[in-house]
């Protein structure tokens, strides 16, 4: 037996979409026919910014250096020895700046609403596991015919992401607090969900309303009061008016 007690449930939106690079930067030689002489980057490394990338040959002897602009994550390379660099084009290499993602998702307009920038995400990344995100950006407006939103996540990871992965994020959007009781305490029959109560030393049946869960705790919006001496463990043994001597126990001990 346990008393209903208060507990509280987050609320949230979840959001299914993909991972691309928040901002890529191509890198071309500003010269042409320069041909490729050494390769010292591939497609994956993580580089800082100023790192050499490559060494091109000039046309009158010498060498130059391609260098990375800015620090992140090598995305793709044209690069082979021999080859001649083009200044138009694909570019050379393709850098993710700082390694920062986003996961790009669309959202109903009933939840859109209740989205706003720095609330927080727990996102699950296809082939790389459960990562923290933001939200950074929520949009203004719907698609009209889909009346879907877009929002942006920022992904928040040390680990090497690879664009366009699938994605689904759980967004926090705030939370709220009432009676609680746990999964086990309740019975489902053909008049609705159920618990089992003990009042004046006998077991009453309550039919309630469900909400929220967590956490293997159930929220009740109707049917319990605060306090009243709940069967956690239902069905099992006890049938309407059975006498019992309840022993209760609290809700995290159980």
């Amino acid at each position: 037996m346990l008393k209903a007690a208060k507990f509280c449930f987050s609320n949230i939106v979840e959001v299914s979409g993909l991972v691309i690079p928040r901002e890529e930067t191509a890198i071309r030689p500003e010269r042409q026919g320069l041909k490729v002489a050494e390769i010292l980057a591939d497609a994956g490394d993580t580089v800082t910014a100023g790192q050499t990338l490559a060494r091109l040959t000039l046309p009158e002897g010498g060498v130059a250096q391609v260098q990375a602009p800015v620090a992140g994550l090598i995305a793709s390379s044209t690069a082979v020895i021999g080859g001649v660099a083009s200044g138009r084009g694909e570019a050379l290499f393709s850098i993710i700046a700082r390694s920062e993602f986003d996961l790009v998702g669309m959202v109903p307009t009933q939840y859109i609403s209740k989205l706003a920038v720095n609330q927080t995400a727990r996102i699950k990344i296809l082939g790389a596991g459960e990562v923290d995100g933001k939200v950074r950006r929520v949009a203004s407006t719907v698609e009209p015919n889909s009346q879907l939103g877009q929002v942006f996540i920022g992904v928040t990871t040390t680990r090497k992401l690879l664009a366009n992965s699938s994605a689904r994020a759980m967004i926090k959007t705030g939370q709220s607090c009432g009676l609680a009781v746990p999964l086990t305490a309740l019975l489902y029959s053909a008049g609705g969900t159920v618990v089992q109560v003990v009042r004046r030393a006998r077991v009453e049946t309550k039919r309630v309303e469900v909400g929220l869960m967590s956490g293997g705790q159930v929220e009740i919006r109707e049917g319990l009061a605060e306090g009243d001496i709940v069967v956690a463990r239902a069905g099992a043994l006890l049938r309407e008016g059975d006498p019992v001597r309840p022993v209760t126990v609290s809700a995290e001990g159980n």
